[in-house]
């Protein structure tokens, strides 16, 4: 059995201080490609250097909306140096979030299109964040439908139908982590059950959301992912092995892995 998990953050410290451990349990799960998603310029110099390390890690990218308060023009001239870079598999994380206050959001809209701007030129998978605006990521993809078929992923998702089929009619692919696994995410579990075999994607988000039987302990940790493509695949009525083989093909395309 072969499992891509196409969202984490390795470098964290809880993560990074036991590196060694971490990529050994993944190779036993059958972990054989891990996405290292950056969130800010040094993290993602961070991603960058630890796919340089290790042939298993592919990185990714770019400022996540809560990171680009104050961003300067020069900031996004370092980006675009890393970009180029052969272990850079993506864009992101970028997207739009509600929950935290840490950039007016204003400001987020603006540097999620420089992302997708970005994406399309490199011809790159973009990785959305969305944290408590399922309304205006639907706005967003639908403001720019003139650029569709978008490449990407709704990292983490965990919004209703409504939205899941906007952003599958844009292009994107859905990424499923831990919190559909917990016992209470019954409508996300028949979300999962409704996306097309050949945009459903799994990750973990290390070192958040640790899946069942896990949930509150941290750090997560990609050999976790094993959980996630369990539960769906109880949830689409499949069996573990055909899950993975499905959403690793799909993650090998769309990362071209």
């Amino acid at each position: 059995m072969n499992l891509i998990d196409t969202h984490a953050h390795l470098y964290e410290e809880s993560l990074q201080s036991q590196l060694v451990e971490v990529l050994a349990r993944a190779k036993a799960a059958g972990v054989s490609t891990i996405c290292c998603i950056g969130t800010d310029l040094e993290n993602s110099r961070r991603a960058l250097a630890l796919a340089g390390q290790h042939s298993e890690i592919r990185a990714v990218v770019g400022f996540q909306p809560n990171y680009c308060h104050g961003l300067t023009d020069r900031d996004w001239e370092e980006m675009l140096k890393l970009v180029d870079q052969p272990q850079v598999v993506g864009i992101g994380e970028t997207g739009l979030d509600r929950y935290w206050k840490d950039c007016p959001f204003d400001e987020q809209w603006q540097w999620f299109e420089k992302h997708l701007y970005l994406s399309l030129e490199k011809s790159l998978p973009l990785v959305i964040h969305m944290r408590d605006c399922e309304a205006d990521i639907v706005r967003f993809l639908e403001t720019h439908k003139s650029l569709w078929p978008l490449q990407g992923i709704m990292h983490s998702f965990t919004g209703n139908w409504s939205t899941a089929t906007v952003a599958l009619d844009s292009g994107l692919h859905l990424s499923f982590a831990g919190m559909v696994t917990y016992k209470s995410s019954h409508d996300l579990r028949n979300v999962a059950r409704r996306v097309p075999s050949d945009r459903l994607l799994v990750e973990t988000d290390s070192p958040y959301l640790s899946p069942e039987p896990f949930r509150g302990k941290r750090p997560n940790e990609p050999a976790r992912v094993v959980h996630t493509a369990s539960c769906l695949a109880e949830a689409r009525g499949v069996t573990l092995e055909e899950i993975a083989e499905v959403t690793t093909q799909n993650a090998r395309a769309l990362f071209r892995l």
